[in-house]
Formats: structure tokens, C-alpha cells, sequence
């Protein structure tokens, strides 16, 4: 059958269900084409909402071993008892994508594969769709490196691991980044020997140095970490996969029952058949401008499968703003430069805007560099967990350019940073914030105020100040 709509949106995770919704609660006639039999994307059934569960659960088998000692056949029980809580979790989140929830808003539902057959026109099964605009929404998946001999091992990625029922012993894991990071530590506090071959120099390639050293220090304590490390084949030996790696010029070898791979993401364009539409793609993604707008003009692409910002938030961000490109004919540009992301290890990693590397580059003599260590907190010191550093960076006028922050439940008491920045308040703006003795989030009040120390009581003011006071008071 053929059909005609405003707006054809390919992919209904995160973003393409963000555009769905706007664009039919906005008039429009929408087509939400998803080849999976469930809507919600990667975040909901392999990334985001598992891996938070299942970090959740972890935590709480870390704890009670803290306080006890855990037998292997516990540590077996707990390990299917925080599967089950994954998949139970998951079951529950789905819920809020429901394919209702879209149908009663107008938006007609495809259960198929889509390929381009022209510029306007879409192959989507055995039906024909044409779309005044479209939007890619289609995601990633997790990137097979080719190493030697990975086609004869079996192995697990985050679209698999969620799947296991019963706890291997040892697990290793190629990649240090955002998933491998999380998957390891959670692993590691169910009972599972877990080792990270990392071939960057850091763990948490992106992250600010001083930042991800410090969690590199504390995550040591419950993994294995290689830095420097390169896989050079894979082999299996029966029920064991054998990983053979190089590192600063010495061969190693790994034995594990399991292999997880983390090493990147590669954007789902492949079976879009781009050429028909004469879309243009770069490094393997689709190319789109300020207005994520591809080559072809009434063609958008956001999320994973335009190579920008791989975060859940990022491609609800982006649909948002292509709502009011695609269905409203405005024109507005996105910005990266207010996204937070949260690493949700043990620590937390925040990160927001550059690191002290890139805007000691970017800005040289004009960067001014705040720390406070978490040992000079109350809240922290009581908690008896001192290890982590909040970092936070500006231009000489206070213009908050990058923050960082690592220590328990940093994703949520640093974005305080993050809402001063979108409000385009200065940073030393948070010293007239009244906060809660003793929460927290007054470890970023601390740090704001060595910006009045360092400006005001440090400079040749405080002289003239000091002999004001001392002539006139």
C-alpha cells in the first residue's frame, strides 16, 4: 500500500519518539517506522535503563559485602536476583513508550525495515511511504573490532550481557569507556573477576585527566585495569575465552569465561540506503549542519546515527529543536557546549563542556581553574568518602566554560554547575546559594567561593578595602 505524510520519522528510541510526539501534538501527520517489535531504542532494552538496574543491584550486593562475607553459591543466588530486577525494570519503563500512548496520538506505527527509494520516498516493508520531511532516528549499535580471531569466539555486548542467568567467575573487558566502565564495576560487585584491557593511556578517554585518574584509583580497587593495552587476538579454549594483549612492549594473555566487548558504537545508516536519497555521510555517520539538517534539506538525522553526542539526553535534546526545524520551518542551531553527560560508575564522573586540557588550549592565560577536594568537605568527611575532586573551569569574567567532578552521586549535586551555566549566570553566582548543612552539593558552593577568595581578598582590592576599613570604620 502507498500512504502520505507530513513527517516520516525512522527509529523510535529517544529521539525519533521525541519527534513522533512533538510533531503530532503539533498537527502534523506522522509515520513512526521502527524495525524492533518495541519502542524505546537502545537506552530502554540494552543501555541506559538495564545497565541502571543493574548497577542499582550491585550496589546493593556491594554493601551487604561490606558487612559480610559472601559465599560463592550467595553470590550465584544474588547474581539471578539482580537479572531478574533488571528485567523486571525494564518491563516497567516500557510502559511509558507504549505503543497506545503514540497510537492515541495520532501517530500511525510501522513495524518494518526502512530504506530510501528517492529523496521524499521510503521502502518500509511491503508498503510505499512518502514524506514531505524526514527524520533519522536510527541509533547504534556496538562496534566488533576486527581482532584476530573474534569470529571464532563467543562474546557478549551491552545488547547481550543483560541476557546472562548465571554469574561467570571472570569476565574481561575490551574498553575502558562510558559502558565498559559501568558493566565492569557492576559485574565486579556481583562476584565476578572482572579485567579492563584499555588500549588509550586512560580509562575514561574523554574525561578530564585529574578526573579519570582519580576514578581510575578508586575503580582499581574492585577491577583489574590495563591502560596501554592491545588486544592482539582472541582464541577459545572450551568453556574459556583466552585474550591475548601487548602493553608497553610486553605480550600477556587473559583467560575469562566471558569476553565483553565496549569498544564504541557504529551508527545504524547501513540498510537506509542513503545513495537513493543522495544523503551524505562522514566518518560513518550521517552528516547534518548546525540545524541537523542532512544534505537533502527536508532530511533530518539525530541521535547516535549522526555521530555527535551518544546520550540518551543529547537525542531528546536534538529532537526537540527538530521539531521546531521540520514542523514549524524554524531554523535553530544546536549546541553541545550545555550537555552534561554522568558516567554512573563508583564513583560518578561528571562531565560538562571542555576539560581543563582543552580550555587551557582554548583560552591559555585566561582560564581560571577551581578546586575543591571531597576530603575538604563535611558531608564527605562524615561519609568517611573523601575520595573524588570537584573542577570546575572559567574565563576570567566567571563564564563557566567546563566543570568536572568525581565522587559518589556526582551526576546529581554537580549539575547545580550545569544549571548556572544554562541560565548564562556566572559561576561565582552560586556563593548567594543557600545550601543545606551539610548536603552535598555544598562542595560546589565551596568552590565558588575561592572565586571571591582568589578575585577579591587575594588582589590589591583587599588593600584598598582593608585601609578603608581600618581609616573609615
Amino acid at each position: 500500500m502507498k500512504f502520505d505524510y507530513q513527517l516520516a520519522v525512522i527509529g523510535g528510541g529517544s529521539g525519533g519518539l521525541t519527534v513522533a510526539a512533538g510533531a503530532a501534538s503539533l498537527g502534523a501527520s506522522v509515520a513512526l517506522i521502527e524495525r524492533k517489535t518495541e519502542l524505546g531504542g537502545d537506552c530502554l532494552h540494552y543501555g541506559c535503563m538495564p545497565s541502571k538496574a543493574l548497577i542499582h543491584s550491585a550496589a546493593e550486593v556491594h554493601v551487604t559485602a561490606e558487612l559480610t562475607e559472601l559465599s560463592s553459591e550467595q553470590y550465584d543466588h544474588l547474581f539471578a536476583v539482580a537479572m531478574d530486577k533488571v528485567s523486571k525494570a525494564v518491563g516497567e519503563v516500557q510502559g511509558h513508550d507504549s505503543k497506545d500512548r503514540f497510537l492515541k496520538l495520532g501517530v500511525d506505527l510501522f513495524e518494518e525495515e526502512a530504506s530510501f527509494v528517492n529523496e521524499h520516498t521510503l521502502q518500509v516493508g511491503e508498503d510505499i511511504i512518502t514524506a514531505k520531511r524526514i527524520v533519522l532516528a536510527t541509533g547504534s549499535s556496538p562496534v566488533v573490532p576486527p581482532i584476530e580471531g573474534m569470529e571464532q569466539v563467543s562474546y557478549l555486548t551491552n545488547e547481550s550481557i543483560f541476557n546472562l542467568k548465571k554469574r561467570p567467575r571472570s569476565l574481561v573487558v575490551i574498553g575502558g569507556g562510558v559502558i565498559g566502565l559501568e558493566l565492569a564495576q557492576a559485574m565486579a560487585r556481583l562476584g565476578v573477576s572482572v579485567t579492563i584491557v584499555e588500549a588509550g593511556d586512560q580509562i575514561a578517554g574523554q574525561e578530564d585527566r585529574e578526573i579519570a585518574q582519580i576514578a581510575e584509583q578508586v575503580i582499581g580497587e574492585e577491577v583489574s585495569i590495563l591502560t596501554n593495552a592491545t588486544v592482539d587476538r582472541v582464541e577459545q579454549e572450551a568453556e574459556q575465552v583466552v585474550v591475548h594483549f601487548s602493553q608497553d612492549g610486553m605480550q600477556g594473555s587473559i583467560e575469562a569465561d566471558q569476553l565483553l566487548l565496549a569498544t564504541g558504537r557504529q551508527a545504524n545508516i547501513e540498510r537506509l540506503s542513503l545513495e537513493r536519497a543522495g544523503i551524505k555521510t562522514k566518518d560513518g555517520a550521517v552528516e547534518v549542519d548546525d540545524c541537523l539538517r542532512t544534505n537533502q534539506n527536508h532530511v533530518y538525522a539525530i541521535g547516535d546515527c549522526n555521530g555527535s553526542m551518544p546520550f540518551t539526553h543529547a537525542a531528546g535534546m536534538e529532537g526537540r529543536l527538530v521539531v521546531s526545524n521540520a514542523v514549524l520551518g524554524l531554523s535553530r542551531r544546536v549546541s553541545y557546549q550545555k550537555v552534561p553527560w554522568v558516567i554512573y560508575s563508583s564513583p560518578e564522573i561528571y562531565h560538562l563542556g571542555l576539560t581543563e586540557e582543552q580550555a587551557r588550549e582554548k583560552y591559555g592565560d585566561q582560564l581560571l581553574t577551581f578546586k575543591t577536594k571531597l576530603s575538604d568537605n563535611d558531608r564527605f568527611m562524615a561519609e568517611l568518602q573523601t575520595a573524588g575532586l570537584v573542577k570546575v573551569l572559567t574565563t576570567n569574567s566567571g563564564k563557566i566554560v567546563g566543570a568536572h567532578a568525581v565522587g559518589p552521586g556526582a551526576g546529581e549535586w554537580m549539575q547545580e554547575v550545569g544549571t548556572i551555566q544554562s541560565l548564562n549566570k556566572k559561576f561565582q553566582s552560586l556563593s548567594n546559594v543557600i545550601h543545606p548543612y551539610p548536603a552535598r552539593n555544598t562542595i560546589v558552593s565551596q568552590t565558588a567561593d575561592i572565586y571571591w577568595r582568589e578575585k577579591l581578598f587575594d588582589s590589591n582590592l583587599n588593600s584598598l578595602i582593608r585601609w578603608y576599613v581600618k581609616k573609615f570604620r
